[in-house]
């Protein structure tokens, strides 16, 4: 039975954006961590242990959560795009993040990363094919180019832009393209199915390459290390999908990013607590000219959204829910 009442319709999706704000958030302080205890771990494990290792421990939790609730395999098409998933948010973050964080501080790892929200944006709008405003484009730019002059400055100069720059650039679009594809495919499996089955399609190859690295470079860290691991396996790299992307999936996407423009500087403060590290006049200043570019863009393009909608909002909150099976109609046509 449908109730075309506009009543109904227009309220239940104002509560759905303030439910996913509220998820996207907690997801975001999860993730506020990660590079403040990656710093940590580096110091006594190996970045390609890290990297790996902590995906394998997670990809344990995520198949044990799958057998005991009996969730279904995803189909072909799902498994396809779980791949891209798995190679964003599983391989390549983790990845770039552990190595680049041997020769770089977390605070400036933090501003640079902080181009994440407006990536995101920009990979969700050529995933769904939107037309967002010129301006969205526009304050995008303004972004990299803030994020590109504040690393080299901090470097010494452009000359001298070193490869822990480059590393957390790759970073941020490995993350970009596994946040809007999860996000996309969180309406159709569920958040924690959908980061769950990318754990398990990259269990192979992490624990191959975890077992290279216990080899190549026995762990030999103290107690201390080894708990930041713990934090990165069990909260960085899966309890905080939950929530992120149960947050992208009640959407809009656009919309939900914008909070994680808070995550360099909750990851700042973090480093400068938990490790000491300065936050000088370039962190800050470089900290607040990409998080204003960037959240320029993303409400640029949500102003674009709101004038192109033409019909009725529409409540996804249902379409977060775990379902297996055939995929929700959000997929082929998702908010925002």
């Amino acid at each position: 039975m449908k109730i075309e009442s506009s009543t109904i319709v227009s309220s239940r999706p104002a509560l759905s954006q303030r439910a996913g704000l509220w998820w996207g958030l907690l997801g975001v302080l999860a993730f506020s961590f990660t590079l403040p205890f990656t710093r940590i771990a580096v110091e006594g494990l190996s970045p390609l242990f890290i990297g790996s290792g902590r995906a394998v421990i997670a990809a344990a939790l995520a198949g044990i959560a799958l057998a005991a609730t009996g969730q279904r395999l995803p189909t072909a098409a799902q498994w396809g795009r779980l791949a891209l998933v798995a190679g964003g948010v599983v391989v390549g973050f983790p990845m770039l993040t552990s190595y680049a964080l041997t020769t770089s501080s977390a605070g400036h790892g933090a501003v640079v990363i902080a181009l994440l929200p407006a990536a995101t944006a920009i990979m969700a709008v050529l995933r769904v094919k939107e037309r967002p405003a010129a301006s969205f484009w526009t304050f995008a730019g303004l972004g990299a180019v803030a994020a590109v002059c504040f690393a080299a400055l901090q470097g010494g100069g452009f000359g001298s832009l070193g490869a822990a720059d480059l590393l957390f650039f790759g970073a941020v679009l490995a993350a970009a393209v596994g946040y809007a594809e999860g996000g996309l495919l969180a309406r159709e499996l569920g958040s924690w199915q959908t980061v769950s089955w990318a754990l398990v399609l990259a269990a192979p190859v992490m624990i191959a390459a975890a077992g290279f690295a216990m080899a190549q470079e026995p762990p030999t860290a103290t107690p201390v290390q080894w708990l930041a691991f713990a934090y990165l396996a069990a909260v960085s790299m899966y309890l905080g999908f939950f929530a992120w992307y149960r947050g992208l999936a009640i959407g809009p996407m656009a919309q939900i990013s914008q909070v994680q423009l808070t995550q360099p500087v909750m990851t700042i403060a973090w480093a400068a607590l938990l490790l000491g590290e300065p936050v000088g006049w370039t962190t800050i200043a470089g900290g607040l000219a990409v998080i204003a570019c960037a959240g320029l863009a993303v409400r640029a393009r949500l102003r674009a959204a709101a004038v192109r909608r033409t019909g009725p909002a529409r409540d996804d909150t249902a379409d977060a829910t775990p379902v297996s099976g055939a995929p929700s109609a959000l997929s082929a046509k998702p908010a925002g």
